[in-house]
């Protein structure tokens, strides 16, 4: 499937787009809610309920989009956890305004316990772990065994768990995920990323054996001259 895609803006986007909420958009939550129910029927044909969000470079969104994804599974009354693996940049405790004292990192590295670090209903039906303190070492701490074990554990308690990873443009972070994942659902944003930065992006992933699900584009603008917000929607992947 092609996707049209602008040329790079010089003025890349890094502002943070708002969650989805009872005041949101038909528009954004219909998309949301297509996204949601092509990602299921990916899962599902692949029987793993872990997928990974991600995009090719910094500041195009993939933080709210996985944060809105997380909401759009918990309102089917399904037990979703979102978790920031983001360890470089983490972003995700600021959109839910949640403290990010202790996390991921801080369970990896064994200083406290998933118990205690998981932000349990931030919303009806989901939780969020966020990313804890920012390590020395990312990529050592996300391919390590304690990681794959405590994954593990939590698919036990879960029913949707989506990562929040990376820029695959930036650091390989998230292709570390690759055989924790059913795969990846790729951010991109009108007017900054470009078709040369996506084919990269699959080449990467392709080159790691593992598989898009499908991308969301955002920061797109209704056709009415009238309203101009951004909204988002969904394409699936061949």
């Amino acid at each position: 499937m092609k996707i049209k895609l602008s040329s790079k803006n010089k003025n890349k986007v890094t502002d943070t787009d708002a969650t989805l909420n009872d005041k949101t958009k038909f528009a954004i939550v219909e998309s949301y809610k297509s996204a949601r129910t092509n990602i299921m029927f990916s899962l599902s044909a692949c029987d793993q309920k872990v997928f990974a969000v991600t995009s090719y470079s910094k500041g195009e969104g993939k933080s709210t989009v996985s944060a809105n994804l997380a909401i759009s599974f918990s309102k089917m009354e399904k037990r979703v956890l979102l978790i920031d693996c983001d360890l470089r940049r983490p972003n995700v405790h600021n959109i839910f305004r949640l403290d990010n004292n202790q996390g991921l990192s801080n369970i990896i590295g064994k200083m406290v316990t998933i118990e205690d670090s998981i932000k349990r209903d931030v919303l009806p039906n989901l939780d969020v772990l966020t990313s804890g303190t920012v390590p020395p070492n990312p990529s050592e701490l996300m391919c390590s065994a304690y990681f794959i074990h405590m994954l593990e554990k939590l698919e036990e308690e879960y029913d949707y768990i989506i990562i929040d990873t990376p820029p695959i443009g930036v650091v390989a972070d998230a292709l570390l995920l690759k055989d924790q994942v059913a795969g990846f659902v790729v951010v991109v944003r009108e007017r900054s990323t470009t078709h040369g930065d996506l084919q990269r992006l699959l080449n990467h992933v392709k080159l790691a054996s593992s598989k898009v699900l499908g991308i969301i584009k955002v920061g797109c603008t209704f056709s009415n001259k009238r309203n101009k917000r951004g909204y988002y929607y969904y394409q699936y992947y061949k």
